[in-house]
């Protein structure tokens, strides 16, 4: 298995480098079911990230790209089916993707509920409101 870091995904996803496009797909097309790249809790969060605050993508763009990232047989996401939960909630509502994921891991851990005093948390990721 081969580590993918967020800058060279970002050049997929963004093609906005031609040079380091060319180099990360020759390293994705050098990715195979036998000998997989990594995607990393950490690396969906930063994805998630760039892609709204510098490149102003929409929740359903980024979706979509992570539906892509998730469907590859050549790339394991780190729990796979937590980022799935985490991805349903943040495409059908309004909290953001890290807050999904909060909530998601928390519930693939086993809690019985996750508290905060975000609202929007509350509502859309499957959070509990604490109240003051």
């Amino acid at each position: 298995m081969i580590g993918l870091d967020t800058n060279v995904l970002i050049r997929i996803f963004t093609r906005d480098d031609p040079d380091q496009l060319v180099a990360a797909r020759r390293l994705f097309n050098s990715l195979t079911p036998q000998q997989p790249g990594w995607v990393g809790i950490a690396n969906l969060l930063e994805i998630e990230w760039v892609l709204r605050s510098v490149y102003s993508h929409n929740r359903a763009g980024i979706a979509s790209i992570f539906d892509d990232l998730l469907a590859l047989g050549n790339v394991v996401v780190e729990q796979h089916e937590t980022v799935t939960i985490a991805l349903k909630r943040f495409r059908n509502g309004k909290a953001s993707f890290a807050d999904c994921l909060i909530a998601a891991s928390a519930q693939n851990a086993g809690c019985a509920k996750v508290m905060t005093f975000d609202e929007i948390a509350a509502c859309g990721a499957g959070m509990e409101l604490l109240q003051t």
